[in-house]
């Protein structure tokens, strides 16, 4: 099994004794011979890439299989093959998070791992989703958590406008851009309510740490770092299940709006569903109350939702550490 190199919080990856545990690791402590004439390369990214690339991946009947026989008869060795055929589904979206964690991604492997040997542990064959599409919830959650509580350690902000920022910068700026609006820092501001110059600040964060996917994987060979991942098109039964996830989320939110009024209903719908939300002054104008009070109300809002879906929907606390577009 592939060792990857241990986080910040410890060291876990994929055993061969337990899909469960996660053990910390160390490196032999040996060292390169004082005679040796030439330094050698290390890139433990790429060492790591070349040896997961050895697991093969699984049909939809053989993860199937595979989970039954660890859900019902406790099977090591079933839950050992469906960790090892999902490393690189780890890897793909530890990638896609890179550019909001300053530092080495393997620290994001690790989680990943930690997260899809949970996924092994919770998943349940028998509800028709697919063991891929199910652990990639918890592979973001573990890999979200990782980065949330890391965030002092990297510099990237604590305050509330900058973890606005983090999740929300480049998908605001994709989203003006497709509809031909340059997205400059000003007016980057006024939309998601933030400080021009910390605007500014972010996105030199974000993009002077990404990894670059086209770049090849070794010198002499014409495969980039994306030619292994899988692929970004979910097949169709995953996309069934999304779409179905999608609509009972959907139907939950309708039904909890028809209990609001006032001044939370507006919020819900300008604030919280809409692609385009106004800003806590434009509905403080509106009502005649301060900035502040409408950030108030809406906290309140927020925390009202999260109890309402907790209680209507199962495994809602998964949904909600996964549902980060990246």
């Amino acid at each position: 099994m592939p060792k990857s190199k241990k986080s910040k919080r410890g060291g876990v990856s994929p055993d061969r004794g337990d899909p469960h545990e996660a053990g910390e690791e160390s490196r032999s402590g040996s060292t390169f011979p004082a005679e040796r004439p030439q330094a050698v390369s290390f890139d433990p990214f790429r060492i790591y890439l070349d040896e997961i690339k050895r697991y093969p991946l699984l049909s939809r009947e053989e993860e199937t299989d595979l989970a039954i026989r660890y859900r019902e008869k406790g099977d090591i060795e079933a839950g050992y093959k469906l960790i090892t055929a999902n490393l690189r589904l780890v890897v793909k979206i530890a990638m896609d998070f890179q550019r909001y964690w300053m530092q080495n991604l393997m620290d994001l492997i690790q989680e990943g791992n930690v997260g899809l040997m949970q996924a092994v542990k919770k998943f349940d064959p028998y509800r028709g989703y697919k063991f891929s599409y199910y652990a990639s919830f918890w592979i973001k959650a573990y890999i979200i958590k990782f980065i949330m509580d890391n965030w002092k350690l990297v510099k990237i902000g604590t305050t509330q406008a900058q973890r606005k920022l983090f999740f929300n910068l480049r998908k605001e700026k994709e989203r003006l851009e497709a509809q031909g609006i340059e997205a400059s820092p000003k007016l980057l501001s006024h939309r998601l309510d933030v400080k021009e110059s910390e605007i500014i600040e972010m996105d030199q964060r974000l993009n002077s740490w990404e990894i670059s996917l086209d770049s090849p994987l070794k010198e002499d060979s014409e495969d980039t770092h994306k030619s292994f991942l899988p692929s970004d098109d979910l097949p169709v039964d995953d996309q069934i299940a999304d779409r179905e996830a999608k609509a009972i989320l959907h139907d939950k939110l309708l039904l909890f709006r028809e209990q609001l009024k006032g001044k939370e209903a507006v919020i819900f719908d300008k604030r919280l569903l809409t692609e385009e939300p106004m800003t806590l002054q434009e509905i403080g104008d509106r009502f005649g109350i301060s900035r502040e009070r409408v950030r108030q109300i809406e906290s309140r809002l927020k925390k009202k939702l999260k109890a309402y879906l907790e209680e209507e929907i199962e495994d809602i606390d998964l949904l909600q550490e996964s549902m980060v577009e990246v």
